[in-house]
C-alpha cells in the first residue's frame, strides 16, 4: 500500500509539471439538460410526483503536448426548490446555491512519446456495462456521480489498461487513515472486431469508523466480462467475486466477552445480455437478461454474529427494477427477463419488457419478490434533443412484512402492486 501511495504522489507532481510548459490552443463548451417527471403509485405507501432537472455545463481547454483540462459543473433539483417569491407576503429572496464541481481534471496524453494517458482531479469512473462502476446517470433519480482520483491509462491497438485510485470521504487524519478509499485496475483486450475482453481488479478500504467503533471494512473484487456484436446477435456477460473483511463487529455476547464476529465476503454476482436483431423492417430486436447476486449467509446460532455479506454492486448503474432497485443498490437477487425492441422509424424506438424477481437467499417463508413489466418510447427530435416515456407495473407477491420481503418492511397491505409513468426531454450540445 505504502509503494501505491508514492505513485499516486508521483502521478500529482508530474501532471503539474506537465500543465506548466503547456500553452492553450483551443477553447470547447459543452453542455447537457436533462428534465424528467415521474409519478409514483406505491400502494399502501401512496402516491408521490415530481419534476426532477440536472443542468450541465463544461468547459474542455486544449494546450500544446497533448494536455487539456477539462471542467464541468452541474445543478441537480426537483421543481419547486428554490422560488425566489412568496406569494403571500410579495418578498423575493435570493436563489439558493446548488451549483457543484461535478468535473474538475488535468488530462495529460501519450507522456513521454508512449501509450500513456494521465488524468488527475475529480472524474467519472465509467467502465464496461456499468454493472460495478458507473456515474449514475441511468433512469430516475439522475443525480450523477464523480470521484477525487487519479488514473493511468494505456491504450494501444490491441490493449487498453487503466489502473486508478480515488479519495472517498476524507477524515482529515494521517495520510490514508480513517479514509475511505477505491483502487482498481481494469483491462481490455478489443483486438476483436465489435468484440470487447475485460478482466479487472477492485479493492475498497474503509476506515472511518476505526477510531470510534473499530470497524473495518476492506474487500477484493475479481471480475470477467465479454461483450460485442456478431452477425446479429450481441451479448454482454459479466461475473465477479467478492473477497474481504468487515472487523470490528461484535460478538454475540452481551457482556462483550469473546471474539469479534466473523464478518466477511465471499460471494459472486453475474449479469447476463443476450439480443438479436432481426435484418428486417422496424429491426426487431429480442433479449433476454439473467442476473444473480449472492444474497449472503447467516449464522442461525444465536450465540453468534458471523454473516456472510450478500454481494455488493459498489457503484453500479444497473437497475434490475424501477421499483425496488432506483439506486442500484439491489442484491441477494435472481433475475430473469425478457423484452423486444423495434424502430418504426429511424427517430423512433419502442420497448416493451418484463421481468421475474425472486431472492437468492430466502431468510423468510418465501422468496419470491413479483414481477414488472413496462413498455417505453423514444423520439429522437434531432440529434440532439430527444423525448421519450414510459410506464412500469409491479406485481408483487404477498410479503409478510417480518420475514419474507427483504427490501421493504412496512405496516401496510402485504400485497405489493405499483405503478410508475415518466416524461422526459433531454438535449445535448
Amino acid at each position: 500500500m505504502r509503494t501505491l501511495k508514492t505513485l499516486v504522489i508521483a502521478a500529482l507532481l508530474l501532471s503539474m509539471a506537465g500543465v506548466a510548459v503547456a500553452e492553450l490552443q483551443n477553447v470547447e463548451v459543452g453542455g447537457k439538460l436533462r428534465i424528467r417527471g415521474n409519478y409514483y403509485r406505491m400502494d399502501s405507501f401512496g402516491a408521490t410526483s415530481s419534476v426532477e432537472q440536472r443542468t450541465m455545463l463544461n468547459v474542455k481547454a486544449d494546450f500544446t503536448n497533448d494536455v487539456s483540462t477539462f471542467i464541468e459543473f452541474d445543478s441537480y433539483n426537483n421543481w419547486g426548490q428554490g422560488f425566489r417569491s412568496d406569494y403571500l407576503t410579495g418578498i423575493d429572496t435570493r436563489g439558493g446555491s446548488d451549483v457543484n464541481l461535478y468535473q474538475a481534471y488535468i488530462n495529460v496524453k501519450n507522456l513521454w512519446g508512449t501509450p500513456l494517458s494521465l488524468r488527475v482531479g475529480r472524474q467519472e469512473l465509467v467502465f464496461g456495462s456499468e454493472w460495478l462502476l458507473g456515474n449514475n446517470d441511468g433512469n430516475a433519480y439522475f443525480t450523477g456521480l464523480s470521484y477525487d482520483a487519479i488514473r493511468l491509462t494505456f491504450a494501444n491497438d490491441m490493449f487498453k489498461a487503466d489502473a486508478f485510485a480515488a479519495k472517498l470521504a476524507e477524515t482529515y487524519q494521517n495520510f490514508g487513515k480513517g479514509d475511505t478509499d477505491l483502487y482498481g485496475v481494469y483491462g481490455s483486450y478489443i483486438g476483436i472486431e465489435d468484440v470487447t475482453i475485460d478482466a479487472y481488479w477492485l479493492f475498497l478500504v474503509d476506515n472511518r469508523f476505526q477510531d470510534t467503533t473499530g470497524i473495518t471494512t476492506d474487500f477484493h473484487t475479481f471480475g470477467l466480462r465479454g461483450a460485442g456484436t456478431l452477425s446479429g446477435f450481441d451479448f454482454d456477460v459479466e461475473a465477479a467475486y467478492q473477497m474481504g473483511n468487515i472487523d470490528g463487529i461484535p460478538g454475540a455476547c452481551p457482556l462483550g466477552f469473546g471474539d469479534d464476529a466473523d464478518v466477511d465476503y465471499d460471494g459472486f454476482g453475474a449479469n447476463v445480455v443476450l439480443g438479436y436483431t432481426f435484418d428486417m423492417a422496424w429491426q426487431p430486436r429480442v433479449y433476454g437478461k439473467f442476473a444473480f447476486l449472492d444474497g449472503g449467509q447467516r449464522d442461525n446460532d444465536c450465540w453468534s454474529n458471523d454473516y456472510t455479506m450478500p454481494f455488493n454492486r459498489l457503484f453500479s448503474d444497473v437497475d434490475y427494477s424501477l421499483f425496488l432497485d432506483n439506486n442500484s443498490n439491489l442484491t441477494n437477487l435472481m433475475f430473469y427477463s425478457l423484452g423486444v425492441q423495434v424502430m418504426p422509424t429511424e427517430c423512433v424506438s419502442l420497448q416493451l419488457m418484463g421481468a421475474y424477481l425472486d431472492t437468492e437467499e430466502s431468510y423468510g417463508d418465501e422468496g419470491d419478490l413479483g414481477w414488472e413489466v413496462g413498455v417505453s418510447g423514444t423520439y429522437n427530435y434531432s440529434e440532439d434533443l430527444a423525448f421519450s416515456a414510459g410506464y412500469s407495473h409491479f406485481f408483487g407477491s404477498d410479503w409478510d412484512t417480518t420475514e419474507d420481503c427483504p427490501v421493504y418492511d412496512w405496516d401496510g397491505d402485504k400485497s405489493a402492486d405499483f405503478d410508475y409513468f415518466w416524461m422526459q426531454t433531454e438535449i445535448s450540445f
